[in-house]
């Protein structure tokens, strides 16, 4: 699989698409290089369902609760959040700069028997088709682009009036590059070493500030954290240190 024909825009880094390339085909095996993402999907998936649910009316405790909304998973890698959102009910189109993740994907997802519209593109390319969602999933991709503003843009760019669009991404502190980059990456060898560049974290007050800038209103922020003595993540409103999570909505 190659990326030769990787899209080419000012929200996607060749450096960074080339690195998570590499590590495509070691998406799905939950004890691999991307196991803290599968760790970390529990809490995130609990903070998607819920919030979308009370956004729109819906019951979360339901079969299928997000049954025919239309989401955007924007650097969706190899699938990990788009399988279960579509497996609640939800029409998916997941998008991502490295071909070879998204070829990952498709064959993931025929193989769960899954429907899901995999692409490799870029949100200002979906934005110059005209299509908007009524949920935008903006996760951990931020931390990763060279234009943070352009690229918040783009997304928002992608959100019907009243949508709502999900951030996740790294605090800028010193607790972060002591957890998330030099823990993580060189101590328990969590993530392949580079993965992250700690000077590319956001802080909480930037984001906002990039929100407003994409004509996006804050609804709510909540911290997410590591618990090593179970090996689970779990919602924590107030640690906003580390890894935490945006509900943004674009007005009607």
């Amino acid at each position: 699989m190659s990326d030769a024909s990787a899209p080419t825009s000012r929200t996607a880094n060749a450096d960074e698409i080339a690195r998570f390339s590499a590590m495509s085909e070691k998406w799905w095996d939950p004890n691999g290089v991307m196991k803290p993402l599968h760790k970390f999907n529990p809490v995130r998936l609990q903070i998607l369902r819920d919030n979308i649910c009370a956004h729109l009316g819906r019951d979360p405790e339901t079969i299928e609760p997000l049954k025919d909304i239309e989401i955007i998973d924007i650097g969706c890698g190899a699938g990990l959040l788009s399988e279960p959102l579509a497996r609640m009910g939800a029409k998916m189109t997941s998008i991502d700069a490295s071909e070879s993740n998204i070829e990952v994907a498709k064959i993931h997802a025929a193989q769960s028997g899954l429907e899901i519209d995999y692409r490799c593109a870029t949100p200002e390319m979906l934005a110059d088709e005209g299509k908007q969602f009524d949920i935008v999933l903006n996760m951990e991709v931020i931390e990763h682009v060279d234009d943070p503003q352009f690229f918040m843009q783009a997304c928002a760019s992608v959100l019907k009036p009243g949508g709502l669009m999900f951030v996740a991404t790294l605090n800028r502190t010193i607790k972060s590059l002591a957890l998330a980059k030099i823990g993580a990456e060189y101590v328990l060898r969590w993530l392949p070493a580079g993965t992250h560049d700690w000077r590319k974290f956001v802080k909480p007050s930037e984001m906002s500030g990039y929100l407003r800038g994409a004509g996006l209103d804050l609804q709510d922020i909540t911290g997410v954290a590591y618990n090593p003595f179970n090996d689970t993540w779990s919602p924590a409103p107030r640690d906003l240190d580390v890894n935490y999570m945006v509900i943004a909505r674009k007005p009607d």
